[in-house]
């Protein structure tokens, strides 16, 4: 599975930003993977999870993002998809995104997200 993110940036806080992870199509259609997600690791802290989209569309949240980030995918594009909203300088971060095909994990190349106050 070969994951290409993209879309991220510097936005000033209260700004919005859509990250991108489109699936190579030799990685097979998004829509049979188990589920897949965003992670993100801040400055100088460990990886964490931000958000996840099951295989039969259920979402779940961190807590710190829950109501200002929403993650999507299509499936005609092989793309997942983070809108992100309401953007606090506490967001900024490397995002990744995983993918969890056949209980492997697969992980793309981050994308950076600053936040400036």
């Amino acid at each position: 599975v070969q994951l290409q993110a993209s879309g991220g940036g510097l936005v000033q806080a209260g700004g919005s930003l859509r990250l991108s992870c489109a699936a190579s199509a030799a990685s097979g259609s998004i829509f049979s993977f188990n589920g897949m997600g965003w992670y993100r690791q801040p400055p100088g802290k460990q990886r964490q999870f931000v958000a996840g989209l099951s295989k039969g569309g259920i979402t779940n949240y961190a807590d710190s993002v829950k109501g200002r980030f929403t993650i999507s995918r299509d499936n005609a594009k092989n793309t997942l998809f983070l809108q992100m909203n309401s953007l606090k300088p506490e967001d900024t971060a490397v995002y990744y995104c995983l993918a969890d095909r056949e209980s492997h994990n697969y992980w793309g190349q981050g994308t950076q997200v600053t936040v400036s106050s």
